[in-house]
């Protein structure tokens, strides 16, 4: 199962006090689109509230990005839609965060696929994913990904 269909407005959350905790995509080399699913996990206290904010569009069709949520948050979700023209997706991020939580020992991946491939990653045990980088290619029409993750502490 997939959260969208190709060419169509994506828009995921992970239940409160959860974030992401696996992201998997294909390609179609016709539409020139991804279809994305995603996990989670639990991640903060179920007893304690927990603050959501969501990003303004990180990027522009065609560009490259790379985001991190504010300090000492995680990624919750994310919101993107799809032009045909450009053949890419403008996104949007939502983070958590808790008192009393901070995040450190951050880590990027490489990248985690190539061209037109269908991937699957999982942020390893005990860290927490917080960012996302990314660049599109014109003639490939996609985009490679590259994800931020943090061990939680308290402070």
């Amino acid at each position: 199962r997939y959260v969208n269909n190709y060419d169509q407005l994506l828009n995921f959350n992970c239940p409160s006090h959860q974030s992401i905790s696996q992201v998997q995509s294909i390609h179609d080399n016709g539409k020139e689109d991804r279809m994305w699913d995603f996990r989670c996990k639990g991640t903060f206290d179920t007893s304690r509230t927990v603050t959501c904010t969501q990003s303004n569009y990180v990027n522009n069709f065609d560009e490259a990005f790379s985001f991190s949520c504010p300090f000492h948050s995680a990624l919750n979700g994310m919101e993107s839609y799809h032009d045909n023209g450009k053949e890419d997706r403008r996104w949007k991020y939502n983070c958590c965060a808790q008192s009393n939580v901070c995040f450190s020992e951050c880590l990027w991946t490489d990248y985690v696929n190539n061209w037109d491939e269908q991937f699957s990653w999982t942020v390893p045990d005990s860290y927490f994913l917080a960012g996302v980088s990314s660049y599109h290619d014109n003639g490939k029409e996609d985009r490679r990904w590259k994800y931020h993750f943090c061990k939680k502490i308290s402070c």
